[in-house]
């Protein structure tokens, strides 16, 4: 494509921008990915509220959405026990079809576990070392992953509470990003989405504000040039939202 006929397909920012506005999607549609949202994020009394005040006839089962959510939120505080209890109360077989998941779990646990032997001076390791020693080492030799993750986690016995190291493990995003596999799989399990409709909405706009920003700073276009507006809508922050 030659840069005049690209300078004639684009349309200036202005009426890019109206074009957009023009796009009216119907209160359906809106209403609908509400209440995906709501469902996929686990807000169980949410969803249903939301549902009978914009009359919305769905097929989706209510048990478990609030659950999920108690999960998720079980992870990102570090109560990792409770959550593999109410994961195996919610789906016996998901911990057994995804040991990725289970592995990472339990690693969450033992580095729960190593906190508090070394949360005190001359703290004693020895039940982080049975808890390895039990649950995670026999699935080690499997998985060269595993084993290496398994090392380099029992070497933070070693360091301080307040190390880098276990600092770096114990990282919120660290657990949120396992609480979100765990939601994953479960929303999977069920048969569902894993990824709310306006999620990929968001990315896809975002994509395509990059590739308009790449346009204008290759090709003239025609009228004012005026940045691509940002688009955030604040939602990708789960701990923000489990309150």
């Amino acid at each position: 494509m030659t840069s005049s006929t690209a300078r004639k397909s684009l349309p200036a920012s202005v009426d890019w921008e109206k074009k957009i506005d023009d796009v009216a999607p119907s209160k359906l549609d809106l209403n609908n990915m509400v209440m995906n949202y709501l469902i996929t994020e686990g807000y169980e009394e949410a969803a249903i509220k939301f549902a009978q005040e914009a009359n919305l006839a769905t097929s989706v089962k209510y048990n478990g959405i609030g659950e999920r959510r108690k999960i998720r939120n079980a992870i990102q505080a570090g109560d990792i026990k409770s959550a593999i209890k109410m994961i195996n109360g919610l789906n016996p077989q998901l911990l057994d079809t995804n040991p990725g998941i289970h592995f990472s779990l339990l690693r969450l646990q033992l580095i729960e576990l190593i906190k508090e032997c070394n949360a005190s001076a001359g703290g004693d390791v020895t039940p982080a070392i049975d808890f390895a020693t039990k649950h995670l080492a026999p699935r080690a030799p499997a998985n060269k992953g595993f084993l290496n993750a398994l090392e380099e986690t029992m070497l933070l016995i070693m360091h301080q509470p307040n190390s880098p190291q276990l600092s770096a493990m114990n990282d919120p995003s660290v657990r949120q990003e396992i609480a979100k596999m765990v939601n994953d799989a479960l929303l999977e399990a069920d048969n569902m989405t894993s990824e709310a409709d306006i999620r990929k909405l968001i990315r896809t706009r975002a994509f395509v504000g990059e590739e308009l920003v790449k346009i204008q700073a290759n090709v003239k276009i025609n009228g004012p040039k005026t940045p691509f507006p940002p688009f955030d809508l604040g939602i990708d922050e789960d701990e923000q939202m489990s309150s």
